[in-house]
C-alpha cells in the first residue's frame, strides 16, 4: 500500500518534504528544523515520522500552547532544547491614538516582504498590544522592511519568549456522533447549525479546511484538520474514534 493513500492528493509534497527530511537525519544523524507547521502539517509530520526507528520528532512555536509550531526531526541521541527551535518574538509598537491594527493586516503586511507564511508563527494580541513569532534566521531582514501595518508606521522590539502574551481562547471540547465525515455533516454537527446551511457557508467560500477555502460539501474531514466558518469560529477534529453498531 502507498503511503501517499493516507493523505490527500494536494498534501503530496509536503508528504515527500517530510521524508525527504527524515532521510537527511537518517543519513547525516543531524537534527532538522522545518519552518513553523500548521496543526494539519504537524499532524501529517507526527504521522511520517512517529518513533520511526532511531528518528523522532519535537514541535515548538514558541510557547506550548501556540498554534504554529516548529518542528524538529532529530536522531535518538539528540535532545532539542527551546533554543533549538530558532523562534524569535517581536512585540509591534505603533500611534494607538490613530487607530488599532487587525490580525489580517499584520499578517498581510509581513506576507508582503516577500516572505513565506511558513517563516511566522502565531500573531498574539492582547488589549493594545500586538506580538507576532518569527523565524530567527529572518529576524533581521524583518527589522530592516517592517515599517508599516495598513496605514500606521510602526516599529519592532524583539523581547524574551517568557515575554508572549497569553493565548486566550474560549474552548469547547465535545464529542459527536457522525453518519460521514463530509465538511458539511461535521460542521453542521460541530457549528450546531444546519445542513442546508453548512451547505450554503461552503459553497459561499466563507469556510476553511486547514487555512484554505474549501467550497466542496462532500470533502472528507480528517483527523487533525481545522475547519474555520465565518461566524461560528474553529472546529478542530482532535481524534476519530471507533464506530458503532450501527456503522456511525
Amino acid at each position: 500500500m502507498s503511503i501517499y493513500q493516507h493523505f490527500r492528493p494536494e498534501e503530496k509534497e509536503f508528504v515527500d518534504q517530510i521524508l525527504g527530511f527524515r532521510q537527511q537525519v537518517e543519513d547525516r544523524y543531524a537534527p532538522k528544523l522545518t519552518d513553523f507547521l500548521d496543526p494539519r502539517e504537524q499532524y501529517i509530520a507526527k504521522s511520517l515520522i512517529g518513533n520511526h526507528g532511531s528518528t523522532q520528532i519535537a514541535f515548538f512555536g514558541g510557547r506550548e500552547e501556540t498554534e504554529r509550531k516548529r518542528a524538529i526531526i532529530y536522531p535518538e541521541y539528540f535532545q532539542p532544547e527551546e533554543k533549538d527551535f530558532q523562534v524569535s518574538l517581536f512585540e509591534i509598537h505603533y500611534p494607538e491614538k490613530f487607530g488599532n491594527i487587525s490580525h489580517p493586516q499584520v499578517l498581510g503586511s509581513l506576507m508582503g516582504l516577500g516572505l513565506k507564511r511558513g517563516k511566522f508563527g502565531d500573531i498574539l494580541f492582547l488589549d493594545k498590544r500586538v506580538q507576532f513569532f518569527a523565524a530567527k534566521e529572518i529576524g533581521e531582514y524583518i527589522r530592516l522592511n517592517f515599517h508599516h501595518v495598513g496605514k500606521l508606521s510602526v516599529s519592532l522590539e524583539e523581547i524574551p519568549l517568557d515575554c508572549a502574551l497569553p493565548i486566550q481562547e474560549e474552548i469547547e471540547e465535545i464529542s459527536l456522533t457522525l453518519s460521514s465525515f463530509r465538511l458539511d455533516n461535521v460542521l453542521s454537527s460541530a457549528g450546531r447549525i444546519s445542513r442546508s446551511k453548512a451547505q450554503q457557508l461552503i459553497k459561499g467560500g466563507v469556510v476553511k479546511v486547514n487555512w484554505r477555502i474549501e467550497e466542496q460539501p462532500s470533502f472528507p474531514v480528517e483527523e487533525g484538520d481545522v475547519i474555520s466558518a465565518r461566524g461560528i469560529g474553529r472546529i478542530k477534529i482532535l481524534s476519530i474514534g471507533d464506530k458503532t453498531k450501527k456503522d456511525r
